[in-house]
């Protein structure tokens, strides 16, 4: 198992237009990205195979692109079609016009993204990934769904463990999301077939600026935070009728030390759903923004001290998710790692 056997997004299915490419970056592959004559998403690699210019760089022609340099145009197969400076004789010379191909990677659109994957022969146990992370209750009745796109200075596995890591939230997002109050809660995480899952128990009221709005009857909230192998986190806060929130977050390795972030926040608030959007968004955004500036911190320490963590029990969720990316790393698959369940006590 290898991260290219999985799914990233490129983009929001709004963003790619006709006759539009896009540029960009997986796991230091660069990709263009464009639809064919049929609509449907074709990702290149980002080389002219002639002199080395960037495709992404050209235009979209007739559902083909177009070289910015010296105009090869390449179909959605890859196949370059078209080679200006030879005219008529092109085709000529079947052999030659045979060898003339790009690197195309496997696409697919849904839950409105438009994903790539890397690996042109994923291996048969894999079956399980053939298509990416189903968004949970992505326009649904009765839902709303609102997208933010963030980059953050920092790997795929410290921002995902960020994403599902309740102590910092005092601290990071004081008044926002949370506050420090001594609020003892209870954690059940376990690792199972490639996935992370906690559970938590006791928390109450400790949500911020919206508390009274969100919780207002003050119920014991059911909270569910999950990592999905190798790049998926989802937080699940159920407060009771019509108060319920998911924030899916697909964290996208443009490169070893850059990583892009579509996150969906989507929520049901019955009557307030409309309402509530703006809200929602800021909220949401300012607080990532608080998240980008630590992410980015964190990783300029760990740049000049390295990853040696001291952790806490608090922290077994990261343990376990550092466990999954580590075994992918080494080419193993992480679904052969013993089902693990752990009780932690932590304070918040």
């Amino acid at each position: 198992m290898q991260f290219i056997d999985f799914w990233y997004v490129v983009a929001e299915s709004r963003e790619l237009k006709a006759n539009i490419i896009l540029q960009r970056s997986i796991l230091n592959e660069w990709l263009a990205i464009f639809r064919d004559d049929n609509g449907e998403p074709v990702a290149l690699q980002d080389r002219c195979i002639h002199r080395h210019s960037r495709l992404s760089k050209g235009k979209v022609l007739q559902g083909k692109v177009q070289c910015p340099y010296h105009g090869w145009v390449y179909d959605k197969s890859g196949k370059v079609v078209a080679v200006p400076s030879e005219g008529n004789d092109f085709i000529k010379n079947i052999e030659i016009c045979q060898t003339r191909h790009g690197i195309v990677y496997e696409t697919c659109e849904i839950d409105g993204y438009v994903y790539v994957r890397l690996a042109s022969n994923p291996s048969e146990d894999l079956q399980l990934f053939n298509q990416p992370f189903k968004m949970p209750f992505y326009k649904e009745p009765g839902w709303e769904t609102m997208r933010v796109i963030n980059r953050f200075h920092n790997n795929v596995t410290n921002c995902v463990e960020n994403f599902i890591d309740i102590p910092h939230t005092a601290s990071v997002h004081p008044g926002v999301f949370r506050n420090q109050c001594r609020q003892k809660l209870q954690m059940i995480v376990e690792r199972c077939n490639g996935s992370v899952v906690a559970e938590y128990r006791n928390e109450i009221n400790n949500l911020g600026w919206f508390t009274s709005f969100l919780n207002r009857q003050g119920n014991e909230i059911t909270h569910t935070d999950s990592f999905h192998m190798p790049n998926i986190t989802s937080v699940e806060y159920n407060m009771g009728k019509n108060r319920r929130l998911f924030i899916t977050s697909q964290s996208v390795p443009e490169s070893n030390d850059m990583t892009l972030v579509y996150t969906d926040v989507t929520y049901n608030y019955g009557i307030w759903n409309k309402f509530a959007k703006p809200f929602v968004w800021w909220t949401a955004q300012h607080i990532i923004h608080q998240d980008v500036e630590a992410l980015a911190i964190q990783w300029e320490v760990i740049q000049k001290y390295g990853t040696q963590f001291m952790n806490t029990p608090a922290d077994t969720i990261h343990v376990f998710v550092e466990s999954i990316c580590n075994a992918i790393a080494q080419g193993n698959d992480p679904r052969k790692l013993p089902n693990k369940s752990v009780t932690v006590n932590f304070w918040v």
